[in-house]
């Protein structure tokens, strides 16, 4: 006859289990296990086995094994652990792709019906159709104000009605309702609270995460930061590239207003469609008043010309004033200043 091993004994080789995992495993998911019965659990662990190991037990025995181990190895990492380890916990230690074994975990949820005093995890709504009760049942749904119909000698629900609110206790009437309806309105399984890898612990919508989440998320932070660079004039190497655009298209621009300084005309060509536009009858009035005022014509010329010159002469030293600051100036303070590239 085998001799059963005492509590003491038990505390040791759950804390030789526990280290030696700690040891082996750098990935530990935190899981809540609420109303998580002991075949779905053996379910879990059949389906995990392999790469990974489920391991349950007291907190105050996995937090005193955890805090000694640390002290024997030196390994503070396995400090974070302790904070997480309230209400009713176990640890899966795995060297598997995280988010495959949360998928696996959450494969192995089961069904349960609505017991009294249980607090509803969810929303639980009657929905509307023949209930198959006899009429003698119309008692339970004038209790908890279900509208109802006889029809065809059967009690028949109306319209869909929320029976328990999300974070109400269920009470006995909407046990007994739901039991006799043979709806299971909640489902339990393993919970993932928390994610442990190798000393950092965050949140499991962290494993939602894509590959697409990740690009988008690193493309905003980048067009956030060309878009200070750029409005404060300093030089990123992101923002080179719009800068080194933006000056290009200033020194075309200069040139062109270099062309209307060197030939007028130009100007009064480019402008001549939108007069045009106008009309007949104006153009010739036109010419008749040049005809009559030959003098006049000359004065208005040489002011028109007068005004090109200094709106082109604004325009060019604008043009280069803007130049220098986005382009000559970044190599100036790139050479002489030896200012870093970021």
């Amino acid at each position: 006859m085998a001799i059963k091993p005492s509590k003491q004994e038990k505390k040791v080789v759950y804390d030789q289990k526990l280290c030696q995992l700690l040891d082996l495993y750098s990935q530990v998911l935190i899981v809540g296990a609420d109303n998580v019965g002991s075949n779905q659990l053996q379910g879990i662990r059949s389906g995990l086995r392999g790469d990974s190991v489920v391991l349950m037990g007291k907190n105050t025995m996995m937090k005193r094994s955890i805090r000694l181990h640390a002290e024997k190895t030196g390994n503070n990492n396995y400090l974070n652990l302790l904070p997480l380890l309230v209400g009713n916990v176990g640890l899966i230690f795995t060297k598997g792709d995280l988010k495959e074994v949360s998928e696996e975990v959450a494969k192995y949820k089961v069904g349960a019906p609505a017991r009294v005093g249980l607090v509803a995890p969810i929303d639980v709504i009657v929905p509307p159709g023949n209930t198959g009760l006899d009429p003698s049942q119309t008692s339970f749904f004038q209790v908890l104000n279900i509208p109802t119909k006889i029809n065809k000698g059967t009690v028949e629900i109306i319209t869909p009605v929320e029976l328990i609110r999300k974070g109400e206790k269920v009470g006995s009437s909407e046990a007994a309702l739901l039991a006799k309806l043979g709806i299971r309105p909640f489902s339990y399984g393993l919970v993932i609270q928390s994610v442990y890898d190798d000393g950092s612990v965050f949140s499991p919508e962290v494993l939602d995460l894509t590959e697409d989440d990740l690009i988008e998320k690193f493309a905003t932070g980048v067009s956030m930061v060309t878009s200070l660079a750029l409005a404060l004039s300093y030089p990123t190497l992101v923002a080179a590239p719009h800068m080194f655009i933006n000056a290009y298209k200033n020194v075309l621009a200069a040139e062109k207003v270099k062309e209307y300084l060197k030939d007028p005309s130009k100007f009064a060509v480019a402008a001549a469609p939108v007069a045009a536009d106008t009309g007949a009858a104006p153009a010739a009035v036109a010419v008749e008043e040049k005809k009559e005022e030959p003098a006049e014509e000359s004065d208005d010329d040489m002011g028109f010309s007068l005004l090109i010159r200094d709106l082109g002469g604004r325009a060019a030293c604008s043009l280069a004033s803007t130049f220098l600051s986005s382009s000559l100036q970044y190599f100036l303070l790139l050479f002489i200043g030896g200012l870093p590239i970021l």
